[in-house]
């Protein structure tokens, strides 16, 4: 498995989906994964370090799990088919025992980032949905996600938070 770190948040200029973008910890490959506008906004939220008044979702879920004896350890993105994502979210129950949840990748992310626990991807997603950023590599497609990487700023989502923020109220 591959620790990988959230890179930042981005839209795709073609359809104005969010994609989230995950880095090894080398920065070697780069993992892009179209998710939902209210996950987009979540993550944005704590990545911005943006308060909410009431928890969010995310955050009411590793509530629910420190209330119940658990903790978070890990999540995994750990299979891809037909380009949609698959992961878990593993806990350990106050005995020390391993609980795995399914869960889509975009709200296991949140609750890794607010819980601060490693984010693991599976040999077979990087293959197939991973793009490598080496400095050695010169391919056209490559070149071209390293430039919409480096561009994306918080900025680009003000709409996007804004809108999410209004329903959240």
């Amino acid at each position: 498995m591959l620790e990988m770190k959230v890179m930042g948040i981005a839209l795709d200029t073609r359809t104005g989906s969010p994609i989230i973008v995950l880095n090894d910890l080398d920065n070697r490959k780069a993992l892009p994964i179209w998710i939902g506008s209210a996950e987009a906004s979540s993550i944005i939220r704590k990545i911005e370090n943006i308060p909410s008044s009431r928890p969010l979702t995310h955050d009411l879920f590793i509530n629910f799990a420190h209330q119940m004896g658990a903790r978070i350890t890990k999540i995994e993105i750990n299979d891809v088919d037909d380009s949609t994502y698959f992961s878990s979210i593993f806990l350990a129950d106050k005995d020390g025992k391993e609980i795995e949840i399914d869960s889509r990748p975009s709200d296991a992310i949140a609750i890794a980032i607010r819980a601060d626990v490693p984010i693991y991807v599976t040999p077979n997603v990087i293959a197939d949905g991973a793009i490598s950023v080496d400095s050695g590599k010169d391919k056209e497609e490559e070149l071209e996600f390293k430039k919409f990487i480096k561009d994306i700023k918080p900025s680009d989502f003000a709409k996007l938070l804004d809108k999410n923020f209004e329903s959240d109220q």
